[in-house]
């Protein structure tokens, strides 16, 4: 990256240099403290669960030695933790307050009461917020790992997972693109040999020999000082820019897993007392005691002190004030960005795909925040459908191209956006969203909300979408909008034209929120006229493309072309209005309100499959609100694909998908009742 890219990198993201003579040295002492603090605290919520003062505990006992390694961190380091990471948390510098404050889930802890205790966060401490799925927070810490190297601070970042969620598919594709680009992360695997029942000694991949032991330390972190010692150059390799590396670290759970479980089913009595006798803190303090740091009588004193503060801050917890019904919506969106004229020519003939590189080109100008990555994306390719042609080439530091990996795609662009970066990200087809499914329901559209508005996730992710371009096949073909409009906190748009393509992609990279941005395949090459002023397009903001009197037909992406064609083929038997929706999430009710309210009668075209569908919705909304309903001379109705699937011979593809002579029919049917 360029000094002037980096200058302007500076200025959202907050990475402070580094600048330290020597390696920190802890203070053995205040680790124990703070393992005790932790301690404490998980001891003190498992009474107060008990006594039906809460509804959930799941604690970190055994797991304290971790903190040392949060004592190494720096002020812009990151920590992607888990829940199991209360002392590492405190270690960081949350409040013991704050945790109980959490655990009453009250208005004012870091989730408002949105999340269940130990799922920390804390944005002014670099604390990504925590999500239950464990390994979730592995790929968006190597987005911000990597945006700390595109930034070109030695700031390190920290993930944790348990060990039995080493086998989820994310935390591979986590380490194969930490590995691949030589990010700054430090995975903490903390092997406590179960997950909640099952012990895992035959599911780990590390003790099955899958990893390459040269990015792998092996520590038996039941002793704080193996880890203290370990962590420092694993933090220095990071900073130099010398790549991740994974600490397993060998511990006890000497709880059960939540409160909802009782380890005596799964465990042996000797089992249990085994991990009792290594307790961490026990046999820590003791070996303070007998070198000389601490006496018995200082420990005491220690514990007592520590036992009153916990007793003070959960008193004072349990009186705070509760969250209110009326901000359950707060902070899923952000305010909708004003929309802005996009820099496209207008006057002349364009192909959605060359209006959005239009776009693009433009956006990575004059935003040097902005970064694309994507399968194939860069040149010569430019992606399977020219999108990005030429943009790596003017832009080789950023414009990347992806591994073939979903999951690795949302997950990396949603850990950069949360630290400030606008990440423009391409599936290369929508079809493939699978694998990221897990990133895009538990992470993208969850992170405002969950952190009561702490933190952000300014993304767009697009992909081609849609049928009715022969030889596709199941896994080309899909136009699955209502699975992404079914997930709170993101906006989905559709465009059916170059210049709402090129207005609502310009809108999109200036927004606040996450936005899934569908291009229907059809359209890209399709040269269409571009009026002379290419207006500024907004979210939820439909768009009459013909006017009429007697019926209303709704659609969006390539249902517009149908659309318009059948209108004007039955323009003598019925007038029909046509609104291009473009935004299905929100979409816009009033302009389809007052549509209907004129023509009083309503069909709804869709490419996507009926049931749960947005065309369902929208009739739903229409007849569920009594103005509308009054307006109604005949009962809506819905043109969509069955449910099922899109065949790779023409003749069965065009045999599944909606068209003129179906929605030509459906119009008829209204103006007859």
């Amino acid at each position: 990256m360029n000094k002037q890219d980096a200058a302007v990198f500076e200025t959202k993201i907050t990475f402070p240099i580094v600048n330290r003579q020597k390696p920190r040295v802890y203070d053995r002492v205040a680790l124990l403290k703070l393992m005790y603090l932790s301690r404490e605290g998980d001891r003190r919520e498992g009474i107060l669960h008990r006594q039906s003062k809460g509804w959930f505990q799941v604690a970190g006992m055994g797991h304290e030695p971790l903190a040392v390694i949060a004592m190494q961190m720096e002020a812009g380091d990151y920590l992607f933790p888990y829940y199991r990471d209360r002392a590492m948390v405190l270690a960081k510098g949350v409040p013991n307050s704050d945790l109980a404050s959490a655990y009453f889930a009250k208005a004012g802890s870091s989730s408002g009461g949105r999340q269940m205790p130990a799922h920390y966060s804390d944005r002014a401490r670099n604390i990504w917020s925590v999500p239950t799925p464990t390994g979730s927070n592995c790929l968006p810490g190597c987005g911000v790992a990597w945006s700390m190297q595109l930034a070109d601070r030695p700031n390190v970042v920290v993930a944790t997972i348990g060990d039995a969620a080493t086998r989820q598919g994310e935390f591979f594709e986590a380490i194969s693109f930490a590995i691949e680009r030589k990010l700054p992360i430090i995975f903490v695997v903390e092997d406590n040999n179960y997950g909640i029942s099952t012990n895992t000694d035959r599911f780990n991949p590390f003790k099955l020999g899958v990893f390459n032991d040269d990015i792998v330390t092996h520590i038996d972190a039941r002793q704080p000082d193996n880890l203290g010692t370990a962590i420092t150059p694993i933090m220095e390799k990071a900073r130099r820019g010398d790549g991740p590396t994974i600490i397993v670290a060998q511990l006890d759970r000497i709880c059960s897993h939540t409160c909802s479980d009782d380890q005596r089913v799964y465990r042996s009595p000797a089992e249990i007392a085994a991990t009792k006798e290594r307790d961490p803190i026990e046999t820590y303090s003791q070996q303070l005691i007998d070198a000389g740091q601490l006496s018995a009588d200082q420990w005491q004193q220690i514990k007592t002190d520590i036992d009153h503060q916990v007793d003070q801050d959960y008193l004072a917890a349990e009186g705070e004030t509760d969250p209110q019904g009326h901000t359950l919506m707060d902070h899923l969106l952000a305010g909708a960005p004003p929309a802005k004229m996009p820099p496209l020519e207008g006057g002349k003939d364009w192909r959605m795909v060359d209006a959005l590189n239009c776009v693009f080109r433009k956006r990575l100008k004059s935003d040097a925040d902005t970064i694309f990555f994507g399968e194939d994306i860069e040149s010569p390719k430019g992606g399977v459908f020219g999108m990005t042609n030429d943009l790596s080439s003017e832009f080789p530091n950023r414009v990347f191209n992806s591994p073939l990996a979903e999951a690795t795609i949302a997950g990396v662009g949603i850990g950069m956006a949360s630290v400030g970066l606008n990440p423009v990200f391409e599936m290369q087809f929508v079809d493939f969203v699978g694998p990221a499914m897990n990133q895009i329901s538990q992470n993208l559209g969850t992170l405002r909300w969950r952190s009561n508005g702490k933190w952000k996730c300014p993304m767009v992710l697009y992909a081609p979408y849609g049928a009715y371009l022969p030889g596709g096949s199941l896994w080309h073909s899909q136009a699955n909008e209502s699975m992404f409009v079914h997930l709170p906190g993101m906006r989905v748009v559709v465009p059916s034209t170059p210049e709402d393509a090129a207005a609502l992609m310009w809108t999109a990279m200036h927004a606040d929120d996450p936005t899934i941005f569908l291009i229907p395949k059809h359209l890209l090459r399709k040269k269409m006229p571009v009026p002379q002023t290419v207006p500024a397009v907004g979210f939820q903001s439909a768009k009459t493309r013909r006017s009429g009197s007697d019926v209303t037909v709704v659609t969006w992406g390539n249902g517009v072309e149908i659309a318009l064609a059948v209108a004007e083929a039955i323009e003598g038997a019925a007038s029909v209005e046509v609104i291009d929706l473009r935004t299905v999430q929100p979409w816009d009710r009033g302009t389809v309100a007052t549509s209907v309210e004129k023509t009083g009668r309503l069909v709804v075209l869709q490419e996507d499959g009926q049931s749960c569908s947005v065309g369902q919705m929208i009739i739903s909304a229409m007849v569920n609100n009594e103005t509308s309903f009054y307006h109604f001379v005949s009962p809506p109705q819905l043109v969509s694909k069955p449910d099922i699937h899109i065949g790779y011979n023409p003749i069965i593809e065009y045999a599944a998908l909606p068209g003129s002579a179906e929605l030509t029919a459906a119009i008829e049917l209204t103006m007859e009742q």
